[in-house]
């Protein structure tokens, strides 16, 4: 038996031969910690990642809420969290990329590879995807997780290991930023001061907007989007969506509307100025999760003749591509990081989430010192 060790509370104390220590939701609300068996490779081409830092994600805490996104419903208890970054420990007989030692960050979600989306390389749509933290699906909220080697992207030496957890929610933001095709010398908008918004904020940038738009209620998150990647900020009032349009595209000087706007709140009000924000012929994102259905403007829609369009997760290229864009300095993922916390102080992790702390909050895997 391998052996690790662990700290637990205050005192100092440290608990040895931790094995695969696992954060399981077992309803809304209850959550618990267990000691499960330790993943085997069933794959040749698998590898065994001791899992070193964990990010918390909005649909970890969705879930620690109300036990279900969408159709995904939790039925049996769940192990959360999938915003992970690891090291190798094992490898499997065919791997050839990775080896034992490497450090990683971990893509959370194994497609089929043979239905058509996997087959037009958008495996992110996959019907039978394997994902983290989504029902029934257990996460990376746990000493050891198993994945497909090509899931794991090898994080170079200069980068650490907790930037190597937000390379999940970087990923999501590249392919947010893609999907609204950002040019050099463009203007982008992003609706929400998350840390996808941010990080969308952050994306565009890198991919050349020149103007780039934060939207946001809280006066903290305007300020830190300010610091980190936009170049305007914007208040919005409990005013009809096309008085915050007008004014919006007035402080920010973008006359006749933005080139591509970016919701990454899931608010119904974002989401109906955002349509009153970009311009004729251009491209509007949806990458926030809200409620299932919102009143929306489709005239201006139509009559502005937008290209609309979804988001989900990340594709092929993503993960690869966030990792480059850390490695060479072009996006930092360090700003967005609050505070890490010990593996056993996750709940009360969730809950500061939940309340609106912080921007990024790490959770600290059980065998990390």
């Amino acid at each position: 038996m391998d052996k690790f060790w662990v700290r637990f509370g205050g005192c100092g104390a440290k608990l040895n031969l931790v094995q695969n220590l696992s954060f399981i939701l077992n309803k809304p609300h209850d959550v618990t910690f267990e000691e499960r068996p330790k993943p085997k490779i069933e794959s040749p081409h698998d590898v065994l990642i001791a899992i070193n830092y964990t990010g918390i994600c909005g649909s970890d805490v969705h879930y620690w809420e109300a036990g279900r996104i969408g159709s995904f419903i939790l039925k049996d208890p769940m192990v959360l969290g999938h915003e992970s970054a690891g090291t190798i420990v094992e490898v499997g007989s065919a791997v050839k990329s990775v080896k034992v030692g490497d450090r990683i960050a971990l893509e959370p979600g194994t497609p089929c590879r043979r239905c058509t989306p996997c087959l037009a390389g958008h495996y992110n749509l996959c019907p039978d995807m394997r994902f983290a933290a989504s029902p029934p699906i257990d996460g990376t909220l746990a000493g050891y997780y198993t994945s497909a080697e090509d899931f794991c992207y090898k994080l170079p030496d200069h980068v650490s290991l907790q930037e190597g957890a937000l390379i999940e929610p970087l990923a999501v933001a590249v392919h947010i930023t893609k999907q609204a095709e950002i040019k050099p010398g463009q203007s982008v908008v992003v609706m929400g001061a998350g840390p996808v918004g941010l990080l969308c904020c952050a994306v565009a940038k890198a991919f050349g907007a020149t103007t780039v738009v934060s939207v946001d209620i809280q006066p903290s998150r305007l300020e830190f989007a300010a610091a980190y990647a936009a170049t305007h900020t914007f208040t919005p009032e409990r005013v009809p969506a096309e008085e915050n349009a007008a004014r919006l595209l007035k402080e920010a000087g973008l006359e006749g509307g933005a080139d591509a706007v970016i919701d990454a709140s899931g608010a119904e009000p974002s989401i109906q100025t955002s349509i009153y924000v970009v311009r004729r012929g251009g491209v509007y994102v949806q990458g926030g999760m809200g409620k299932p259905d919102i009143t929306f403007p489709i005239m201006e829609l139509c009559m502005k003749e937008v290209t609309a369009k979804g988001s989900f997760r990340y594709g092929s290229g993503d993960y690869k591509l966030a990792v480059e864009l850390v490695a060479a300095g072009k996006v930092d993922v360090k700003q967005l990081i609050s505070e890490t916390v010990r593996f056993e102080e996750a709940e009360q992790a969730f809950k500061d989430v939940k309340a609106g702390k912080g921007i990024k909050m790490l959770i600290a895997g059980p065998n990390e010192e």
